[in-house]
């Protein structure tokens, strides 16, 4: 039996419509879509039918964005009201745009704008559909998910098996026994709603002509925290999502309540930041479980009315997957993506019953389903484009592979965990939680290791059993010691002279600061009820909550312990990254000693540099540029070019990436133009189209939705203004070689990467 299966889509990344089809616009504005080029076959039509032997694998990936009827013998499936059946002739077929939701899973959308559905058995026509996020549920799958496979009753032939209820397409119901179908192009489909990506080109500059790599890292990135904090939504928005851009990012009201009054965390934090907020106003909201006053507009797809805004709103998704494809196409070219998440946090709101949860709120609970997620949107992006390895978004797992997705003109992405409780290695253990010794810490790592993870810091803002967390000067604090049941810990006796970090400077709560000598003796505090009461066991240390702030030059009272050196010497064994950035700074000074005694190179993804040594050793850290220009040219990135000159002066390679920490409750670039933005008038904003630095893609003036967006005004709204960051600071500069060791970064970071694997190899285990 021959068959053929030939593809429309084009494999190589480029902008624009990614599925070979051409769009025009009705007068109704709704898009329609004509199938181009060649599509797949079941069969040349001259070859007898069969189910003998060994069913042949049928292309089941080519479908994607094509337009099609379904045809079963001599009849076509058509709608009838509110439900499809086959029965219809060629002429009054359903005509359904193939819109993938994984590899060989289709949403099938007809020209009216109705999906395929069968939820219970019948088949119907919903025009709109639920979902796991909608419902805020785990467990729901969509029954408009349909997975093609070779039919057993026709091998030349499809069936179409229904994701929800693992049964078959009938001929007007699910069956055990499906009908077999042929896909037939058709022209005049309606494509389902999807953002647009603002830009036009095909990718052609990967490498420099002296054979580095082309293209910028962002070193710390978190595209998937929406499954973090128990993935209820206390983050809100998806990068991606199987039933489309109307479930990945719909209204927030659905966690975050009406006007965002529900919106905690956001309101906390976007009013405050690393500041001290006036958590006493808040008591009774917080027992009322909502905000007295309007938060933030909630719209969504199709509105957006006041998110995505990066600058401005710390709790909504800035990495939808058409956004950082935009910035892909405008040279980023590597990412490394932590799973991130905090337990008490999710706590806290779940326990007090403000939102709900998907999955519990521990913190290697959000982490193990982000890593999921990211291997999942791989695969995502995949179907969109045609097929198993045909995207542009690559899950890498050594340096040799980041360096052919690369020069293959795509984006590798290197998997990473930054979290409090790694490992669920607490301070202060609870019931059920894991013995924290020297071989559970290899095992963990060779785990972790096998899922891909390959970045790792040993600690992030709360006590661990590795090390002091580097605590936070604003109201995260509080859950330092929720977490553990120890009193801070920060003293006046620090390094000197001072290496920095999180852990400097005044300490907010000064009443629940009690120094202890000794880091891991029992808590003072019995914490435990907690997740189940948080506000009740919150209130009983009110008075000292409410004491004035310490002022000083304070820093965490503790270094790393000895299972915190245990497990970065086992890191170095392994040839993974080392995130030193987030280590209070006794535990930083330890963990240079260390670098420096095995000659191993280090990640400062925050920006830490440690006076330059970490480029001695040859790791890598992180710039970004001002936000105002001054009078003086090139004001915008004369920091970047010293500290190039910093780099090198040390000897490390001269080229530094961003570390936008984008979902990460970090603010994004704010715009230069509008009122109180810069203290100087700004000038020589940027206008539309232009090109990308490597001249191969033309940008356009960026939409979401029905929102047009303006960098000069809004910022970096979200990661697909990575354009218009880069146009800004090449319009300043005075020559463009100023900015082409950004371009080399990728090169520069995967150079770390070696090196730390050529160490592990030296060093052994």
């Amino acid at each position: 039996m021959t068959l053929a299966a030939l593809t429309g889509c084009p494999s190589d990344p480029a902008a624009g419509t990614e599925s070979g089809t051409q769009d025009t616009t009705s007068e109704s504005g709704v898009t329609t879509t004509d199938t181009a080029g060649t599509v797949p076959t079941t069969s040349t039509g001259d070859e007898p039918t069969g189910t003998t032997g060994e069913p042949p694998t049928l292309d089941t990936y080519s479908f994607a964005n094509g337009c099609y009827s379904l045809r079963s013998g001599d009849v076509y499936l058509a709608a009838g009201g509110d439900a499809f059946s086959f029965g219809a002739d060629k002429a009054g077929a359903a005509r359904f745009f193939m819109k993938a939701a994984d590899l060989g899973t289709y949403l099938l959308y007809d020209q009216d704008g109705g999906y395929l559905v069968a939820e219970d058995g019948p088949l119907v026509r919903q025009t709109t559909l639920v979902s796991d996020v909608t419902l805020i549920d785990d467990t729901y799958v969509s029954g408009a998910e349909w997975t093609l496979e070779t039919s057993v009753v026709d091998w030349s032939q499809y069936q179409l098996r229904n994701r929800r209820n693992d049964q078959l397409l009938g001929s007007d119901a699910l069956a055990a026994e499906g009908v077999p179908v042929t896909f037939e192009p058709a022209e005049g489909c309606t494509s389902p709603p999807e953002l647009t990506l603002d830009a036009a080109g095909q990718v052609t500059r990967t490498m420099f002509d002296d054979g580095d790599l082309y293209g910028i890292v962002d070193t710390h990135s978190h595209i998937h925290s929406n499954y973090a904090f128990g993935g209820g939504g206390l983050f809100h928005g998806g990068a991606y999502h199987r039933l489309g851009v109307a479930h990945a990012l719909p209204d927030c009201s659905i966690s975050h309540g009406e006007m965002g009054r529900k919106d905690f965390f956001g309101y906390i934090f976007d009013a405050s930041g690393n500041e001290e907020a006036d958590l006493a106003s808040l008591l009774p909201d917080l027992v009322a479980k909502q905000l007295s006053e309007d938060n933030h507009a909630t719209a969504g797809w199709p509105e957006f009315t006041e998110w995505p805004d990066g600058p401005r709103r710390s709790t909504h998704q800035t990495q939808y997957w058409v956004w950082l494809q935009r910035a892909y196409l405008a040279g980023l070219r590597l990412v490394v993506q932590h799973a991130t998440t905090n337990a008490i946090i999710c706590d806290f709101m779940i326990g007090e019953g403000i939102q709900n949860s998907r999955y519990g709120c521990d913190d290697m609970t959000a982490v193990d389903r982000i890593i999921d997620e990211t291997y999942a949107m791989e695969r995502y992006i995949d179907a969109q484009s045609g097929g198993p390895g045909l995207g542009w978004f690559r899950v890498v797992h050594t340096p040799a592979e980041a360096r052919e997705v690369i020069a293959g003109g795509k984006l590798a992405v290197v998997l990473g965990i930054e979290t409090s409780n790694l490992f669920d290695c607490k301070l202060t253990p609870g019931a059920g939680d894991p013995t924290c010794d020297e071989a559970y810490v290899e095992a963990q790592l060779d785990h972790y290791y096998d899922l891909g993870v390959r970045a790792l810091f040993p600690v992030h803002k709360y006590d661990n059993k590795f090390s002091p967390g580097d605590g936070d000067r604003a109201f995260i604090e509080l859950g330092n010691f929720a977490n553990s049941g120890h009193w801070s810990n920060f003293t006046l006796d620090c390094p000197d002279p001072q290496v920095g970090g999180f852990d400097s400077g005044n300490v907010n709560f000064g009443g629940l600061n009690m120094p202890r000598d000794v880091y891991d003796s029992a808590p003072p505090n019995d914490n435990s009820k907690f997740p189940t009461a948080p506000l009740t066991t919150t209130t009983m240390y009110l008075g000292q909550i409410l004491e004035p702030a310490l002022e000083g030059a304070y820093c965490q009272n503790a270094t790393l312990t000895a299972l915190g050196e245990h497990m970065i010497r086992q890191m170095m064994a392994r040839g993974m990254l080392i995130e030193v950035d987030h280590l209070p700074q006794w535990s930083y000074v330890r963990a240079y000693e260390m670098l420096q005694e095995a000659d191993y190179p280090a990640v400062g993804s925050h920006g830490r540099n440690n006076n330059g040594l970490i480029y001695e050793l040859g790791g890598t850290s992180a710039t970004g540029f001002p936000h105002c220009r001054t009078d003086v040219p090139g004001s915008t990135v004369q920091g970047f070019k010293d500290k190039i000159q910093l780099i090198m002066d040390n000897g490390g390679y001269p080229a530094e990436g961003f570390g936008f920490d984008l979902n990460g409750f970090a603010g994004a670039r704010r715009p230069r133009f509008g009122d109180g933005a810069c203290p100087t008038p700004q000038t020589d904003p940027v206008t539309y189209p232009f090109s990308s630095f490597g001249g191969d893609i033309e940008f356009t003036q960026p939409v979401v939705g029905n929102r047009q967006l303006d960098f000069n005004t809004e910022g970096l709204t979200h990661i697909g203004l990575l354009p218009e960051l880069i146009e800004d600071a090449r319009r300043d500069a005075v020559d463009e070689a100023d900015l082409e060791p950004l371009f080399r970064s990728a090169e520069g970071y995967i150079r770390t990467w070696e090196r730390a694997e050529a160490r592990a190899a030296e060093l052994g285990r």
